[in-house]
C-alpha cells in the first residue's frame, strides 16, 4: 500500500503507435500507484519484457505487427502468468468479446474509456477481478448464454519426425527464416511444413501451436 492507500501496480504497455503509448503515459500521470514498468511496440517485445520486468498488469493492443496482442495474450497466461493481461482496443463486437475471453485476458477496456475507467480497470484485474466496458457487457453475456466446449486438437500422433520439429521450433518462437536456416530447408518449405501441421491439428495460430506442444511435452517451459 501507498500514501493513497492503493496497492502499487508494475505494468507493462504494449501497443505498436508511439503516440498512443504518450497519451496513456499522460493519462495514467494523476494515478501514481501505477507504475508503468515498461513499454513494448510488438509482440516478441512484450513477451520478453514481460519475463524480465515482473509486472503486474499487461496493458494490450490486438493489432500489432509479428503476433497481434491475442496471440501474445494466450503465450503469456502459460508462460507468465503472474502478468494479467488487459486488452486496450477499439473493437466491441462480439466475436471480439469471444476471442479475448479464450486468449485468456482478464479484461477488456475501450481506447475512447475514460482516464478514470481504464484506472479501475487496472486495479481491477491486478486484484484478480474480471473487468469488461460497459459498452461490451452485452457482448460478454451473449458469450456467456452461448458459449460451447472447444474442440478437442488432434493428436500429435499424425505429425511426422520433421513436423514435429518444425513444431518444436515453431513453439520457441523460431520465425520461418530461422526454421528454415536451422533445418536447412528453404523458407517456402518450411512455411509448406507448417501450414500442414495446423491443418493436421487443427490449430490456426502460433500460440494454439505453442499450447499444444507444451501440453504433448513437445517443449518444456523454462
Amino acid at each position: 500500500m501507498n500514501a493513497t492507500g492503493h496497492r502499487n501496480i508494475r505494468l507493462l504497455l504494449v501497443d505498436d503507435h508511439l503516440m498512443m503509448r504518450l497519451g496513456i503515459r499522460t493519462a495514467l500521470a494523476s494515478y501514481p500507484y501505477v507504475e508503468i514498468a515498461g513499454e513494448a511496440s510488438n509482440g516478441e517485445e512484450a513477451m520478453r519484457l514481460a519475463k524480465e520486468l515482473d509486472v503486474d498488469v499487461v496493458l494490450m493492443d490486438i493489432n500489432m505487427p509479428q503476433m497481434n496482442g491475442l496471440e501474445v495474450t494466450e503465450l503469456l497466461h502459460h508462460t507468465v502468468p503472474k502478468a494479467k493481461v488487459l486488452i486496450l482496443t477499439v473493437h466491441k463486437n462480439p466475436e471480439y468479446v469471444r476471442q479475448i475471453i479464450r486468449s485468456g485476458a482478464w479484461g477488456y477496456v475501450l481506447k475512447d474509456s475514460s482516464p478514470q475507467e481504464l484506472a479501475r480497470a487496472i486495479e481491477a484485474v491486478e486484484a484478480g477481478r474480471r473487468y469488461f466496458s460497459p459498452d461490451v457487457s452485452g457482448a460478454l453475456l451473449d458469450f456467456c448464454l452461448n458459449q460451447s466446449p472447444p474442440e478437442a486438437p488432434s493428436s500429435s500422433a499424425s505429425l511426422t519426425e520433421r513436423e514435429t520439429e518444425v513444431l518444436r521450433l515453431v513453439a520457441n518462437g523460431s520465425s520461418t527464416k530461422e526454421i528454415a536456416s536451422q533445418l536447412k530447408i528453404t523458407s517456402r518449405t518450411a512455411e509448406t511444413h507448417r501450414e500442414r501441421i495446423m491443418r493436421k491439428l487443427g490449430i490456426h495460430n502460433v500460440a494454439g501451436l505453442t499450447r499444444f506442444a507444451i501440453a504433448k511435452g513437445i517443449v518444456e517451459l523454462e
